[in-house]
């Protein structure tokens, strides 16, 4: 083949189709994200920066991320395996354990052992959410049945009546969304900061 008459065949080729690229890479990789962006922080503005929740000006974490509690006072989350920390919002993921896996047996009789521990006068079955880690690993929320396993540990540990805990958890619960979606769930820290609202000891 003579070079001479394939090179502008080729420059011919080329040259649209880095054009289209430079393109598509302007609106796809540029305008469409800036744009997007910007509606959402206009319509949703708090949902873009991340749900973030302050408590007296202070930022305290956010309603889409879990956090650690194990104080008797406090209700306590899913568990979670990210790593190298609990809760890693830059590691989500869960433990990839299958349920045969003799160490997630053992991860979850330990668990229940630290319920059991924390309030060993309560005979109730414990929830499935308090003792396996959700598949990525931040989940915010528990089962209303999971809160309520807690009311009473919580309710003593602040020197509350637990008539009191009991309504903090309903007011607490979030339905299905549009009433159909998913299954009530309490989102923990948000229910955590109530309970430190109320000024009771932890």
């Amino acid at each position: 083949m003579n070079p001479s008459i394939s090179s502008p065949r080729r420059s011919g080729i080329l040259r649209p189709a880095i054009t289209v690229f430079a393109a598509l890479s302007l609106v796809t990789g540029l305008a469409y994200p800036f744009l997007t962006s910007g509606i959402a922080a206009a319509v949703f503005p708090r949902q873009a920066a991340g749900s973030l929740i302050k408590e007296d000006g202070r930022l305290v974490g956010s309603e889409l991320i879990g956090q650690s509690f194990s104080a008797p006072g406090y209700f306590w989350g899913r568990p979670s395996a990210t790593e190298p920390m609990p809760y890693n919002a830059g590691g989500s993921g869960g433990s990839n354990l299958g349920p045969r896996n003799p160490a997630l047996a053992e991860a979850i009789q330990a668990r229940i052992a630290a319920l059991k521990a924390a309030d060993p006068d309560n005979a109730a079955p414990v929830p499935v959410d308090l003792v396996t880690a959700s598949g990525s690993g931040l989940d915010p929320h528990i089962s209303p049945a999971a809160a309520a396993y807690q009311t009473a540990r919580v309710a003593r540990a602040r020197q509350l009546p637990r008539e009191q805990v009991d309504a903090l958890v309903r007011a607490h619960t979030e339905p299905p969304l549009a009433g159909v979606l998913g299954r009530p769930v309490v989102n923990v820290l948000a229910l955590n900061l109530a309970l430190d609202r109320l000024g009771a000891g932890r």
